[in-house]
């Protein structure tokens, strides 16, 4: 893996280096190792813009990236560390790869539940997994609305899923746990394992229910959203779950994030708190709207297209991204002995 540069001095390409053109100082640099893919250049170089500071980015996967700025130690390069999924960013602060901030321009933009209660790291947008359905085959009426109403044998054979692997299917499992307890989401995910086609990824699980070959799943939201891009027309469409709060599963839609922290041996950490808290506010939709996910910050309004498609409120599950994220050793182990793949 090699780092990629924002930086100030003009675009032009130096071997494994990406260089873009902004104005400033180059003494100024912040280093990001990056477990999130999605259009980050751009944000990085609307900061560096902005702040004269530059960034060097480096994008890898979660588990790679945690070994490494361990085994670098107090000699790492990473002032940052950014990844996807809440329990990606409990295991990075269980693992002491963080170091806590004192800012209250973080804790004012991000709500208490998507930021670690010791400030280790903060969540910067808003994922939510919920029900998608072929809406060629079902109506509205037909359609459940609950993860709960998944493990209904009705739904045998018509009911796609991600793998055990994902870490979004592990965070919802988790969430389960924590608001079902263990035995009864055992009994829940038992009956997902039993009626689903167990699927790679998200797109795949869109793409089968399009063609009729499931008729609901679950599903990232800005997964469909791309979708749409593609194809405006495309026969899948989505239900925000277990939105009646006068009913016992009436919590609201599972809510999973991307965000960050600074590493526990940064050499610049100011500078990667200044990142951190321009990525909440005024770098929110740079960072957001180019993968449709909802912003982390309740002041800034979601980009055009989930907006028109999925409007832009629904009863969200306000259980702790902490708790989840804590919970993940759990969810994994219960979605073993759950004969889900």
């Amino acid at each position: 893996m090699s780092l990629r540069r924002v930086v100030i001095l003009g675009a032009m390409a130096l071997g494994s280096f990406l260089l873009a053109s902004c104005g400033g100082d180059a003494d100024a640099e912040v280093v990001v190792y990056t477990g999130r893919h999605y259009d980050l250049e751009a944000a990085f170089t609307q900061f560096a813009e902005e702040t004269g500071i530059s960034v060097a980015f480096l994008p890898g996967t979660d588990v790679e990236l945690r070994e490494r700025i361990a085994a670098e130690g107090e000699e790492t390069q990473a002032d940052v560390f950014l990844t996807v999924d809440a329990g990606n960013l409990a295991i990075a602060a269980d693992e002491g790869l963080f170091a806590p901030l004192d800012s209250p321009l973080l804790d004012e933009a991000v709500p208490a539940n998507f930021r670690d209660p010791d400030s280790l790291w903060f969540g910067l947008t808003l994922r939510a997994r919920t029900i998608i359905y072929n809406s060629d085959v079902l109506t509205l009426d037909q359609v459940p609305t609950t993860y709960e109403e998944l493990a209904d044998p009705i739904w045998d054979g018509r009911l796609c899923l991600r793998n055990s692997s994902n870490v979004y299917t592990q965070s919802l499992v988790a969430s389960m746990i924590a608001h079902h307890g263990e035995s009864e989401a055992l009994r829940i995910v038992s009956g997902w394992a039993d009626d689903a086609e167990i699927l790679a990824n998200d797109t795949l699980i869109i793409d089968s229910i399009a063609a009729g070959l499931c008729d609901v799943g679950i599903a990232n939201h800005y997964y469909l959203a791309r979708s749409y891009e593609q194809d405006p027309n495309l026969p899948v469409a989505l239900v925000w779950a277990n939105q009646d709060p006068a009913t016992p599963n009436g919590r609201g839609t599972h809510v999973n994030i991307s965000g960050g922290g600074v590493t526990r041996y940064a050499d610049n950490p100011d500078l990667a708190q200044q990142l951190l808290e321009w990525l909440a506010t005024d770098g929110q939709h740079a960072l957001v709207d180019p993968n449709h996910e909802y912003p982390i910050n309740s002041t800034v309004a979601p980009e055009s297209l989930i907006a028109d498609r999925f409007g832009v409120g629904f009863l969200q599950d306000d259980l702790d991204a902490a708790t989840f994220g804590r919970l993940n050793p759990d969810a994994v182990r219960l979605m073993d002995q759950a004969g889900y793949e």
